[in-house]
């Protein structure tokens, strides 16, 4: 619909001037009228199909939502139609519609993003579930991710309109260009790219400082004297080089901030000159123009060039296990929250796992009146987590949590505090038999829960794991042992101790388990 409607109206613009044909001047009105039907209809099947959490939504697709692409693809071939209709003496000129277009479309979305950003800081100033401070940017996360999107949306399409019209207008004689705004978008993004080699730049000092820190506290961990300084110089970066996942906040806040200022700057030149920023600095010093010439042409082949990756990342997704494992874990975190919460995005696994799991939880613990120790590692733990928030109070009671490698705290607490945040965390603690989590230095997803054991139970947090397990070689570990990171937590031996001790603790008024029908030896525990 969006295409037809940018081919089709400057073909009925035309055909609606004084003395021109009757006939294509009342096809052009009836496909205005046809295409601002389907915008509608678009806009209505959107809203209409959002999803609640209050109701359970059993309705299939109506006949309108299944013939809607159907009718919007028979009036883009109408429009095609239409347009390329003979008129004789029209030739075209000047550019598409669409440069207030666009304009529009950067200005709503920048004051959606203000909007948003101030609901938030009112939203974070009045609540006191982040005692701490931990919520990521003072709870400003969701308005500086939703500035991101919206910026890369504006490149993407950015991009492509700059390579298409390069290519259709090799001469750089007929053609006027894209539109005003995608070139001045264009011309900022040097002085983003600049900003953001700046930020690596600290953030690169502030690892190799730490990495100089760390290396004396590997050696007094493992007693090793002057060791081998590679493998401490090792150990000590990847711990280094962990803690990078919590400057997180920053770099988004800080590519946020620049990418609103020089948004609002392009906007405002695209505006206020009508022109292209080479054409408005004709009249500056050449150092100027110069500058201008340069950021625009620099600017345009870099969002070509962030095109082309952005699809080769997706193609080596299928070739490459790690690519496919890092696309993986957003795709894990993306589609964990319920639709409402990304309605164009691929439906929730969660709605799916989280009943299933507290089900067969609810089912083992009711059927044999014995004891539970869930497991859950990395995501594992936050469906876990959730799976327990959704039992019963006298279910949950039999329930023991046993999490490694989580980022429940770390990465959730801070991004989504009002779910995940210290009130939502003890509340849980306080109603599960007992909670133990695992982690590392070396991790960089997983991390402490932070929860103090004084008002509700034992301390959570386990002391940080071993990484390696061993410095050097010894009879258990004849090789030099890896350093793990974020993988293979069960094969320290605070795993298995910690289960044990886990078992231990559910409250000693549990019945016993009770052997079911069909088996005569059922076992004391069991780990999901």
């Amino acid at each position: 619909l969006t295409v037809a409607a940018a081919v089709g109206a400057a073909a009925a613009r035309h055909d609606a001037r004084p003395g021109g044909p009757a006939l294509l001047d009342l096809l052009g009105r009836l496909l205005e009228t046809a295409l601002a039907t389907g915008a509608l209809a678009t806009v209505w099947v959107v809203c209409r199909r959002g999803r609640s959490e209050h109701r359970l939504d059993r309705r299939l697709d109506a006949h309108l939502v299944r013939r809607l692409p159907l009718a919007a693809l028979t009036l883009l071939v109408l429009t095609l139609v239409y347009a390329g209709w003979e008129r004789p003496g029209w030739t075209s000129s000047g550019r598409l519609p669409g440069d207030l277009t666009f304009g529009g479309i950067a200005l709503a979305q920048g004051a959606l993003v203000i909007s948003l950003a101030v609901v938030a800081a009112a939203l974070h100033r009045g609540s006191t579930g982040d005692p701490e401070g931990r919520a990521a940017l003072r709870g400003l996360g969701g308005p500086a991710v939703a500035t991101l999107a919206c910026a890369l949306g504006g490149v993407m399409s950015g991009g492509v309109s700059q390579r298409v019209s390069d290519w259709l207008d090799g001469t750089g004689t007929s053609l006027a260009g894209p539109p005003v705004l995608l070139t001045w978008q264009a011309s900022v993004i040097p002085a983003l790219l600049l900003v953001q080699l700046a930020l690596c730049a600290l953030l690169g000092r502030r690892v190799w400082l730490l990495t100089r820190a760390e290396q004396a506290a590997v050696a007094r961990e493992y007693d090793t004297g002057p060791g081998d300084p590679a493998r401490t110089r090792r150990i000590a970066r990847a711990r280094a080089m962990a803690t990078l996942t919590d400057r997180g906040p920053l770099l988004v806040a800080v590519t946020a901030a620049t990418t609103l200022l020089l948004g609002a700057g392009a906007l405002v030149g695209a505006f206020t000159t009508g022109t292209t920023p080479q054409r408005a600095a004709v009249s500056a010093h050449p150092l100027v123009r110069g500058a201008a010439e340069t950021g625009q042409a620099l600017g345009s082949w870099l969002i070509g060039l962030g095109f082309l990756l952005f699809v080769t990342w997706g193609r080596r997704a299928y070739k490459d296990a790690s690519a496919r494992r890092t696309i993986g874990i957003l795709w894990d975190v993306g589609t964990f929250w319920p639709r409402a919460a990304h309605p164009f995005a691929p439906p929730c696994y969660a709605e799916r796992a989280v009943p299933d799991l507290t089900w067969r939880m609810a089912t083992w613990t009711r059927a044999t009146g014995g004891r539970l120790v869930i497991s859950g590692h990395s995501q594992g733990s936050v469906l876990a987590a959730a799976a327990a928030w959704q039992l019963q109070p006298a279910d949950r009671r039999r329930v023991a949590l046993l999490t490694y490698g989580s980022p429940i705290e770390r990465l959730y607490g801070r991004w989504f505090p009002a779910h995940f945040g210290p009130a939502a965390l003890t509340a849980l603690h306080e109603e599960i038999a007992c909670w133990r989590n695992l982690y590392r230095l070396t991790d960089p997803i997983g991390g402490p829960v932070r929860l103090s054991g004084d008002d509700c139970g034992p301390q959570v947090d386990h002391p940080p794991l071993a990484d390696p397990l061993a410095y050097g070689r010894t009879a258990r570990h004849p090789l030099p042992a890896p350093i793990l990171g974020h993988s293979d937590y069960q094969a320290d031996p605070a795993f298995a101790l910690e289960r044990e001790r886990l078992l231990g603790r559910l409250r000693p008024e549990m019945p016993p388990q009770r052997p079911r029908p069909e088996e005569p030896q059922a076992p004391a525990a069991a780990e999901a």
